[in-house]
């Protein structure tokens, strides 16, 4: 028997939304898939993100946390680019 996929929702914010489009993405992950992969699918999918990679950093459920993160279902995922502005 298969260990059924994940299900998260990816927040979106800043370049990320205005290059894709949309507020949030739904996502269903295998078992045993963490945040960083996650920052990978997009950087994969939309090119002209893959710039920020180096720069942007990760949460989970409003924290703060490191890339190799598991995820689990019903996570909500940002990812945080640099914020300039006053």
């Amino acid at each position: 028997m298969s260990t059924p996929a994940i299900k998260i929702t990816i927040k979106l914010f800043a370049a990320y939304q205005d290059v894709i489009g949309l507020p949030e993405l739904t996502l269903e992950l295998p078992p045993g898939s963490t945040v960083g992969q996650v920052g990978e699918y997009v950087w994969t999918q939309y090119p002209v993100l893959a710039s920020l990679k180096s720069v942007t950093h990760f949460g989970v459920n409003l924290n703060f946390v490191p890339a190799d993160t598991l995820l689990q279902t019903g996570d909500e995922v940002v990812l945080i680019p640099p914020v300039s502005g006053g």
